[in-house]
């Protein structure tokens, strides 16, 4: 399955956690206005095959994913939502094949070195570092760069306004995902401005950085 170009060239993937499928468009609103256009809406609630569906069907410009996807059948749920990729926090066979059957395209969970050669053993050229601060970190995205120099990273979990700078410096990095774009709290609230700003504040750093030129580079499979 060939890797997304759309997605790899979002390098700002914020992780959403939904409780009110009524919230899905303004958020995809508020964040589109502020310059991201991807999101991951996770599976960790029950709104959260609803708010895919929704965002799908009425904001076809956003580039919306799924999140925390853990067994086949929720592969066929997503992409029957109109999820565009898929995101899982570890990888198996199962999930792999699901998605192929489904033509999706799934970025597997991986946090050691054998997770990583299993995965690209099935085809995998993307994958999502995770927990990516537990792991190891940037640290751990060196290490792996040498080894596995045909695979990009998504790392998510201990990602945040004050470190996803460095993250998106590395060349085996194409995206980083964190919840800091989109806070529980501000969704409740729906206080969509604030979170426009924090799209538009992560958005300008990224344009302001120097982005490696491995970024334009397309995974051969994701």
């Amino acid at each position: 399955m060939p890797a997304s170009s759309d997605l790899l060239s979002c390098p700002l993937i914020p992780v959403i956690v939904l409780h009110d499928a009524d919230d899905a468009v303004p958020l995809a609103r508020a964040l589109l206005a502020g310059g991201v256009r991807a999101l991951e809406i996770t599976l960790r609630s029950d709104a959260g095959l609803e708010s895919i569906r929704r965002v799908a069907g009425e904001m076809p410009e956003a580039l919306v994913g799924a999140g925390t996807v853990t067994r086949p059948d929720e592969m066929q749920a997503v992409k029957a939502a109109g999820a565009r990729f898929a995101f899982s926090p570890g990888w198996s066979p199962a999930l792999s094949d699901a998605a192929r059957q489904q033509d999706i395209v799934f970025l597997p969970g991986v946090m050691t070195p054998s997770e990583v050669m299993a995965a690209a053993n099935r085809g995998h050229r993307a994958m999502k570092l995770f927990p990516a601060a537990v792991a190891g970190g940037i640290a751990m995205l060196r290490a792996l760069a040498g080894p596995f120099a045909g695979v990009r990273f998504c790392p998510t979990g201990g990602v945040d306004a004050g470190n996803f700078g460095q993250y998106l410096a590395l060349p085996n990095v194409f995206a980083v995902g964190g919840s800091w774009l989109a806070p529980e709290d501000a969704v409740r609230a729906r206080d969509w401005e604030r979170i426009s700003a924090l799209a538009a504040k992560a958005s300008a750093e990224v344009a302001r950085s120097a982005r490696p030129a491995s970024f334009s580079r397309r995974p051969d499979r994701s």
